[in-house]
């Protein structure tokens, strides 16, 4: 590890993400990993709530409750991709150095997806009273 990188740990966390795991039941082992992607995904998380209509960003009660949601689905979503990625049949002839790339590029994307996937749910939480009670659920401790 070089000099400038950064450790994080779920001591790090924001107490919002901090229920987010704890009320979806998140394996220990993904706890450092989520506090790094909350820490990594900060500025494409916060684009995505500025650009929400106020109705929208309503549904929870901050930026902090709403990034710490899309971090614990990025979390899952990536390490999905982690597990069936070399068991996929476009990555069967790559070089060492290819499948890295690919697997940067792959999981970037689905990183994004899952912002784009929470601003989905978000707005449509509006006009959806169940879904808009399991959002505000998860923070009601």
């Amino acid at each position: 590890m070089s000099d400038n990188q950064i450790t994080l740990t779920i001591d790090d966390a924001s107490p919002e993400l901090k229920q987010v795991i704890e009320f979806d039941e998140v394996p220990e082992g993904m706890h450092d990993m989520l506090v790094s992607i909350h820490h990594a995904s900060m500025a494409s998380v916060q684009q995505a709530w500025d650009q929400l209509p106020k109705s929208a960003q309503n549904v929870v009660d901050n930026f902090e409750q709403f990034h710490a949601l899309v971090t614990v689905g990025q979390g899952f979503a990536g390490v999905q991709l982690l597990e069936e990625f070399d068991s996929m049949p476009q990555t069967q002839n790559l070089s060492d150095e290819q499948k890295e790339a690919s697997r940067a590029s792959m999981l970037n994307d689905v990183l994004e997806r899952c912002v784009k996937d929470m601003v989905k749910q978000v707005k449509k939480a509006r006009r959806d009273p169940i879904l808009k009670s399991e959002f505000v659920e998860v923070f009601k401790r």
